[in-house]
């Protein structure tokens, strides 16, 4: 056998085994947005959800979102946002590349209910994950979010922090999942309506081999509680 078809077999294998590594979860750091407008005259900022969220999908409320805007966000209403070029802002701004998400918990249309946000995709969990980690921002604190995985929460802990070269400061999160590794499911990120609301930015959601700390008797105490509120919340009030 050549050298030259080594070189290819090994290449070969080593996408291979890059691609199992990586699961099958795309579009982690929400980089394949390509806002298309939703030709929505009222909100001149809206834009398909699929384009910009592809891989992903969204709720309000419980109900399917078909839309999210674009450099724009709601003041009290539940939505899904997306900022990214021209978007020159901190609290809530880029925290790193040129997208950056932010579900916004609250008033369902007209203002009526009470309204989480959700953000969630199928896929399979590589075999030799150990945790998941990813950015965070919240416009309040504690960070009123809820993070589940196939319907089982997962409890998350602050690793660390940091600020992007625009100045959008951030929390690295970790949660365990070894025992979820190479199974298939739903991962769900949640803004919950609270008071005060889950107003979150998530960025840059990767999955790692090594596991990360416990939470403190803290942070479960404070995730029960957002469990607790996520309970009582989930299910939009109608008249």
């Amino acid at each position: 056998m050549t050298a030259i078809k080594l070189v290819a077999i090994s290449s070969a294998l080593c996408i291979t085994l890059s691609a199992r590594a990586q699961g099958t979860f795309e579009n982690l750091d929400f980089e394949s947005a390509n806002p298309i407008s939703a030709g929505n005259p009222e909100v001149p900022s809206a834009v398909t959800f699929a384009s910009a969220l592809p891989g992903w999908s969204g709720s309000l409320g419980g109900a399917p979102a078909t839309q999210a805007l674009l450099n724009n966000y709601d003041l009290g209403a539940a939505s899904i946002d997306i900022f990214g070029p021209g978007w020159n802002s901190t609290g809530p701004g880029i925290i790193d590349g040129n997208y950056t998400v932010y579900l916004q918990a609250g008033a369902g249309p007209g203002g009526d209910g009470s309204y989480n946000a959700s953000l969630y995709q199928n896929g399979t969990i590589p075999v030799n994950a150990a945790s998941l980690q990813f950015k965070a921002w919240s416009q309040y604190t504690p960070a009123y979010f809820a993070l589940s995985f196939a319907g089982n929460s997962l409890a998350y802990s602050i690793l660390s922090s940091g600020t992007s070269p625009s100045g959008q400061s951030y929390y690295i999160y970790g949660a365990n999942l070894a025992s979820y590794a190479g199974q298939t499911g739903q991962l769900e990120f949640t803004a919950i309506d609270n008071n005060p609301p889950g107003n979150i930015e998530f960025d840059d959601i990767s999955f790692s081999t090594q596991s990360v700390p416990e939470p403190s008797p803290f942070l479960l105490t404070g995730f029960g509680g957002t469990l607790f509120a996520l309970h009582r919340r989930f299910a939009p009030k109608r008249k």
